[in-house]
Parts: C-alpha cells; sequence; structure tokens
C-alpha cells in the first residue's frame, strides 16, 4: 500500500507515522502530541529512541498509509476526513 503526505499533523496523535525529510525516512513511530496548528509533533519514545520533537519548519513531512477500519471495508487516513453524508443532513444544519 502506498504513502501519503499528511499536513493536518494535529488529526494523527495515537497513530503510526513516517517522518520524511528531503525524500528519506527518518524516523518511523508513534505520534504522541501535536501542536494544534500543526507546526510541530512529538514521535513517542521507542526501544532506545527517544521522544522526538518534529517541526514542520525544519523542513520536515509526516506519511503514513491507509489502515482497514473495523467493520466494513474502508480505508481513511485520519480522523480529520469527512464522515458519509446522510440524506437530509444538509437541510438540518442551514441556519445555525
Amino acid at each position: 500500500m502506498a504513502y501519503y503526505c499528511h499536513h493536518a499533523w494535529h488529526d494523527l496523535v495515537g497513530l503510526v507515522v513516517e517522518v520524511r525529510r528531503e525524500g528519506a525516512v527518518v524516523r518511523e513511530g508513534l505520534v504522541d502530541a501535536a501542536m494544534a496548528d500543526s507546526s510541530a509533533l512529538w514521535i513517542a519514545a521507542d526501544g532506545f529512541q527517544d521522544r522526538v520533537l518534529i517541526e514542520a519548519a525544519e523542513g520536515y513531512e509526516v506519511w503514513l498509509e491507509p489502515r482497514p477500519l473495523d467493520g466494513k471495508s474502508a480505508y481513511r487516513l485520519a480522523q480529520s476526513w469527512p464522515a458519509p453524508r446522510r440524506p437530509g443532513m444538509a437541510s438540518s444544519l442551514v441556519g445555525k
């Protein structure tokens, strides 16, 4: 399965990602925390690797692989993807 670059880092907490810089993978790990503005995130400590701060301003990119969800056969990159629309949903939001 292919990996995809994801720019909304704040949505990746709890997911395993690849951190890349100039196209090369520099770290893989679990996102422990992330800034609300997606300017930085923390990769959790793993074995002999310490917890590390990754900053977007330093040229890092975060990539992840879509994973199957439990239940229906569907793929999502992260929680930020929109939920399926239900009939009549838009009309109930008008005027709010």
